[in-house]
């Protein structure tokens, strides 16, 4: 469209985010060939993200992708929404994703090495202490939200502050991230072998609660499921998912996505969860093994009634 001013309205953001979609596909589609390797379209919006259901439908979809070594591209459905079409999208999107996934690690490619102790593009003062990269960053304070100004990249839309309040919240679901120069080829092969580069925004293990914190105690349980001294020992001890056969009472109309009490046999509350099925379809096959729910549900069937890491013990 030979558009390149910053003042693009809504309607030309949208119409370049149609035409620019396909190209970009079709570039990974023949960087990644070359290596034998598939790749997948995803977009997301907001709305995605927000209803837990489609939350939880997105997760399990880029789940099976991954299972059968199928690369995901991700990006924000920008043709058809307005709201989203803002600075930091793709920032907030990647870590929405990586805390969705429970990613290991996100790294997000900057036009600059990492977060510095001053703004690169600034001149130096007299007085001022000699720029350097900040290497670690284990808690984001207001004076590191400082170091980062605005988006003054023509490459790229946001800038380092959305880079790090997407560091912030990957922080607090436990998951380290990594900001580092994109423009550097050998990145990604620096990172593989453990060398310092970037950024690393990392507080720590004990940081891994809060999701968990979330569902025990931020969610609104809609319903109750009882499961059996196999299943609870199985949830228990081995940190394992709950499957339908070891489920043998279910209490309350909840949908799918929602949150549910998870009871022992003595009625004692265990743990919570998000579940993966209706009270109704629960109810028809607790207690079967997954082989006999699978025939029931063919396309709409999961192992799992909750899986592990959407279940949290009390």
């Amino acid at each position: 469209l030979d558009l390149h001013r910053a003042d693009l309205s809504i309607p030309e953001k949208q119409a370049c985010a149609a035409i620019g979609q396909s190209y970009l596909m079709h570039t990974y589609e023949k960087k990644f060939e070359k290596e034998g390797i598939k790749v997948a379209q995803i977009l997301l919006g907001h709305d995605d993200l927000r209803n837990r259901k489609r939350f939880l439908n997105a997760k399990h979809t880029l789940e099976a992708l991954l299972e059968h070594k199928v690369i995901p591209i991700i990006n924000e459905n920008d043709s058809v929404t307005i709201d989203e079409i803002k600075i930091g999208d793709n920032d907030t999107l990647s870590a929405t994703v990586a805390c969705l996934l429970n990613a290991q690690l996100l790294i997000i490619l900057s036009d600059v090495d990492g977060l510095f102790s001053r703004d690169p593009s600034s001149k130096m003062r007299e007085g001022d202490a000699p720029m350097k990269i900040i290497e670690h960053v284990d808690c984001i304070t207001q004076k590191i939200e400082k170091l980062a100004g605005g988006s003054k990249s023509k490459v790229t839309v946001g800038g380092m502050y959305t880079k790090i309040l997407a560091a912030k919240q990957t922080m607090s679901f436990g998951i380290p991230t990594l900001i580092v120069n994109g423009f550097d080829k050998s990145i990604a092969e620096k990172i593989y072998k453990g060398k310092s580069v970037g950024t690393l925004f990392w507080a720590g293990r004990e940081k891994i609660k809060k999701r968990k914190h979330w569902i025990a105690h931020t969610l609104k349980p809609s319903g109750k499921i009882t499961i059996d001294s196999g299943a609870e020992k199985a949830i228990l001890s081995r940190g394992k998912s709950l499957l339908p056969a070891g489920v043998i009472k279910v209490e309350g109309k909840f949908e799918f996505g929602n949150a549910v009490r998870i009871l022992g046999e003595d009625g004692k509350e265990i743990a919570r969860g998000l579940v993966n099925y209706n009270f109704r379809d629960l109810d028809s096959i607790m207690g079967m093994r997954t082989n006999a729910v699978k025939k029931i549900f063919e396309d709409n069937f999961y192992n799992e009634v909750i899986h592990r890491d959407d279940l949290t013990l009390l």
